[in-house]
């Protein structure tokens, strides 16, 4: 038995009731994966809840075509409900357990935290550099922002970072399944998890019944698939520019800043970094803008209002990094480099500390649940048509 704090009482009794209702009419049933994943099921406890909850891709589809929604007097919302079980998951799953309040105001949160993360690099950067090396440009060949603050201070201080990260949120995975896999029969298995896969890169269940979402108003549209896909791949990209500018200087001794795209086929290569980057970027800068204008259009009532700080902070979060990432390269050889060395890292690093306590935990959750429903499929029998 989970030893996690239970998400409150009335949340589960409000799930369980709508569950039903759902599970008795089944007219959405071919909308996406929560629905089948519903009619496996006789009873609704919590561990069922938290699991559809985050199987649920938000589409608000079945809020439309339901005929037991408000003003009917079942006055089903099934989209906020889930929603809000899902922001209570959050909170239960995340480690360490005492930081779990930080999803409470997490806009404010994740804005105290991005500005104490810049405290905390100018700090490291005036410990490894000089007060007029501040001041100062540097060419390429002199090593650009590494000599303000260098390549081994950078790797130290997010290396360290990036290990606190991916504890807390493999600790928050592990909870998470722990708690919801009970009724997945069997082990996961390579073609579950290919499939698992699949649906997250191609975003499958966001594109509702057919036509896309019914979001973020009644007719259908796939803007705002469009819109996860390059803040998805934007991010992937992002990270893959680091990686490779890793490998590069570990393995191929090319150090300091990789060059701006040129003439001639070494130099592209170096420059993959840039590339890569710059085209992640870009997906940065369009991707958490477009969603943040959708969520301006949406409809509130299908919403959990309490999640805006935190889905606005995110969004924000990332673009800021993206904006700074763009300017730190066009000026990395000019007086300006300190100065947006602060801001570029400074919101690295407030991604990394927020990640585990913000709305990036929603894709390490809705993976488990991808999964789960990957090995459901081919383990449960099923009560009602897939």
């Amino acid at each position: 038995m989970s030893t996690l704090k239970s998400i409150p009482h009335e949340l589960v009794a409000e799930g369980e009731r709508v569950m039903r209702i759902c599970n008795a009419c089944r007219y959405c049933e071919g909308f996406c994966a929560v629905f089948p994943a519903m009619e496996r099921r006789l009873t609704f406890k919590e561990d069922d809840l938290n699991y559809l909850a985050n199987l649920c891709h938000n589409c608000t589809e079945c809020y439309y075509a339901c005929q037991y929604a408000p003003p009917q007097e079942f006055e089903l919302n099934f989209p906020k409900t889930l929603a809000e079980i899902r922001m209570a998951t959050y909170q239960k799953y995340a480690w360490p357990g005492p930081l779990a309040g930080l999803f409470k105001n997490n806009g404010l949160a994740t804005a105290v935290i991005s500005a104490l993360s810049l405290v905390i690099i100018l700090a490291i950067m005036l410990t490894s550099a000089t007060s007029k090396s501040l001041l100062s440009a540097y060419s390429d060949a002199e090593g650009a922002f590494y000599a303000v603050m260098s390549h081994h201070t950078m790797v130290l201080t997010f290396g360290t970072a990036a290990a606190l990260l991916f504890v807390a949120l493999a600790a928050g995975y592990a909870r998470f399944w722990k708690d919801t896999s009970g009724k997945a029969e069997g082990s996961v298995s390579f073609t579950a998890l290919a499939q698992a896969v699949g649906d997250v890169l191609r975003l499958r269940y966001l594109d509702g019944a057919e036509g896309g979402c019914a979001y973020p108003e009644e007719f259908q549209s796939n803007a705002r698939r469009r819109f996860h896909h390059l803040t998805f791949y934007g991010f992937i990209l992002c990270f893959a520019a680091t990686a490779v500018g890793t490998v590069f200087h570990y393995l191929l001794g090319w150090e300091g800043p990789p060059p701006i795209p040129g003439v001639g086929k070494l130099n592209l290569v170096r420059s993959l970094p840039v590339i890569l980057g710059s085209v992640g970027g870009i997906g940065l800068l369009i991707g958490p803008a477009g969603l943040l204008w959708l969520k301006s259009k949406r409809n509130t009532l299908l919403a959990d209002q309490k999640q805006n700080g935190m889905d606005a902070g995110f969004l924000i979060l990332l673009i800021l990094t993206s904006l700074t990432g763009f300017l730190l390269t066009a000026f990395r050889e000019t007086g300006a480099v300190s100065t947006l060395v602060v801001a570029h890292l400074g919101m690295v690093m407030g991604i990394f500390l927020t990640m585990p306590y913000g709305k990036f935990v929603h894709g390490i959750y809705r993976f488990g649940a991808l999964v789960k429903n990957a090995v459901e499929q081919r383990t449960m029998p099923t009560l009602g048509s897939e």
